[in-house]
């Protein structure tokens, strides 16, 4: 069965949403908007029902001696920052609960290629050979790309039957990834998470403003403007931009705007549900608005024209660069750990450091997004996934879930595995203590008494407060039961502040014609959304191409989309 769909996924997984919101360094998800906290289900149970689902099969044990994963960026714990240290913990940890000696064996891949990378692999090999995972990350789009090939596991017997089931608060994450016939092929430790927009607090006082007064469009872009053409970095040259983003409109990873929201608004350029029915967002006149808006902030010079061909780690990059004079004032980029990790590195670039921690402020849903959305968008959780080796048997499958996704959510020490990384190196319950950049202005002591929970510096900059690793604490289905919560104040404000301000993104389409043409739509999109922008064309004459060369598939999409599954 998986060999039928390797050319489909060769040529459209490719582009499939990146996963973890582009993170090649520690993020963390905020709580997304709508979400309430449900009372916990019994073990056995399946969430939402009223019924009991019946346990597993009972089949032969299966021995699972090497466990190999596949994972991005989400986890900080890399080679070079004390993953040696985190494998050894999680082996010793795990061999003691399950009963017999397991290893850990993580491949990390690059950011900028994941999706590709995964799709060569899944597509090109089968369990057992060397370098396939047994388990994976995927984004949702990538998911619901997967979910149909026969390559990944139905797990839903096993997350109804697993151990952490008892501590869940928020069953409805998971819930909502079943398909409609209640299978299950991926599984959130965590919620999503979503941009918001980071403003420089010493730009608004160099040009006058205050970031409570940006409440409209006309607000931000006066402020934009101002940034461009006031010399906000005082050194009289010129050459600042009002923002920057990882491109115009981010086609290949959903929610698709949310790098650059106040322009977009209530645009949504990709396919979704509209008033329950599945529409081609990129068709409507509110595709044509926002790309009118961008144009004339690309021609009034106030985006950054990088912002076309840069990445996330360029753009972040020239966000808090040394050198303001080619840098910019607003950047809309994930929230929670990302106004520390942002904060930190002005820091280190020396950038502000008069206003220490109060470099940034967060910009609020100005009211064309809230009389539109609502708020930032949420995007659906990312997941972890088992591979199927189609050998009829789920004894491997169950094994790895029991080994991985069981462990991961026990509240005590292999959840604080994936949560902060490795005792002794990533954090500690030790008396201790030390100084954060020793000889400067920004000289921070740091002291603990025996038994208190506290995180130690990067083991890969000695000079920066370690995060966290994988998960969040305060964020996943199943918290920790032994009280261990970082209690850095700007990641507490900026997980609060998206919390209160944002929405549940649209749910990602699937269907076997968005598989098998996505990957020429979304390039497509992106060119043509490049030219309106940047003023090869105008923004209705873009749409009008679009329609001309993708209608009909667009079309067949949309019902595909409404028509129900038989």
């Amino acid at each position: 069965m998986k060999k039928r769909f390797v050319s489909m996924l060769l040529s459209s997984v490719l582009v499939v949403s990146s996963l973890a919101a582009c993170g090649e360094t520690a993020e963390t998800p905020a709580q997304g908007g709508g979400e309430t906290t449900a009372p916990t289900e019994a073990a056995g149970s399946n969430p939402g029902s009223g019924e009991t689902t019946p346990a597993p099969v009972e089949e032969e044990a299966y021995n699972l001696e090497t466990l190999n994963i596949i994972v991005d960026g989400t986890v900080t714990a890399t080679v070079e920052n004390g993953q040696d240290a985190f494998v050894e913990q999680w082996e010793a940890a795990v061999s003691e609960r399950i009963g017999h000696p397991i290893k850990l064996n993580i491949t990390q891949l690059d950011h900028s290629d994941y999706a590709g990378t995964v799709s060569r692999t899944l597509t090109t090999g089968q369990p057992g050979d060397a370098g396939y995972p047994d388990a994976l990350i995927m984004s949702a789009s990538m998911l619901r790309q997967y979910q149909t090939t026969g390559l990944l596991w139905d797990l839903s017997s096993a997350y109804d039957n697993a151990e952490f089931q008892a501590r869940v608060t928020l069953p409805t994450i998971n819930l909502n990834i079943r398909t409609t016939d209640g299978k299950q092929f991926g599984f959130a430790p965590t919620y999503g998470n979503g941009c918001v927009t980071y403003v420089k607090q010493s730009w608004l006082d160099a040009v006058g403003m205050k970031i409570d007064d940006i409440k409209t469009f006309d607000d931000y872009y006066n402020m934009l403007k101002a940034f461009t053409e006031n010399d906000p970095d005082g050194n009289g040259k010129g050459g600042t931009y009002g923002v920057i983003a990882a491109g115009y409109g981010k086609q290949d990873e959903a929610p698709y705007i949310n790098y650059m929201p106040e322009f977009w608004q209530g645009a949504y350029p990709s396919f979704y549900q509209k008033d329950g029915v599945w529409v081609d967002g990129f068709r409507e006149q509110a595709t044509v608005d926002a790309l009118t808006r961008l144009n004339k902030a690309y021609t009034d010079g106030i985006i950054d024209p990088d912002t076309e061909e840069a990445g996330t780690k360029q753009a972040r990059e020239k966000f808090f660069s040394n050198d303001q004079t080619a840098s910019e004032g607003a950047f809309t980029y994930w929230a929670g750990t990302w106004l520390r990790t942002l904060t930190d590195n002005m820091q280190k670039q020396e950038v502000d450091n008069d206003l220490g921690d109060d470099r940034l402020v967060q910009l609020a849903p100005i009211k064309e997004i809230k009389d539109t959305w609502g708020g930032y968008l949420n995007r659906e959780a990312p997941v972890w996934v088992i591979t199927d080796d189609q050998d009829g048997s789920n004894a491997r499958e169950q094994a790895i879930f029991d080994a991985l996704f069981d462990t991961m959510l026990d509240g005590d020490t292999v959840q604080t595995l994936w949560t902060y990384g490795a005792e002794g190196v990533h954090w500690s319950t030790a008396a201790d203590s030390f100084t954060l950049n020793a000889g400067t202005e920004n000289a921070k002591d740091y002291n603990y008494e025996e038994g208190t929970f506290h995180l130690l510096p990067s083991p890969n900059d000695p000079n920066t407060l370690w995060k966290k690793n994988h998960l969040d604490s305060v964020l996943v289905i199943a918290p920790l039961t032994n009280g261990f919560v970082s209690d850095d104040p700007l990641i507490t404000e900026g997980n609060k502040f998206f919390t209160e301000n944002c929405v549940d993104a649209p749910a990602a389409a699937s269907c076997e014609t968005l598989t098998q043409y996505e990957a020429d739509i979304v390039n497509e999109r992106t060119r043509l959304m490049n030219e309106a922008v940047t003023g090869g064309m105008t923004p209705q004459e873009a749409i009008d191409e679009y329609v001309a060369s993708w209608g009909d598939i667009s079309d067949q999409i949309v019902n595909e989309l409404n028509t129900p599954a038989e």
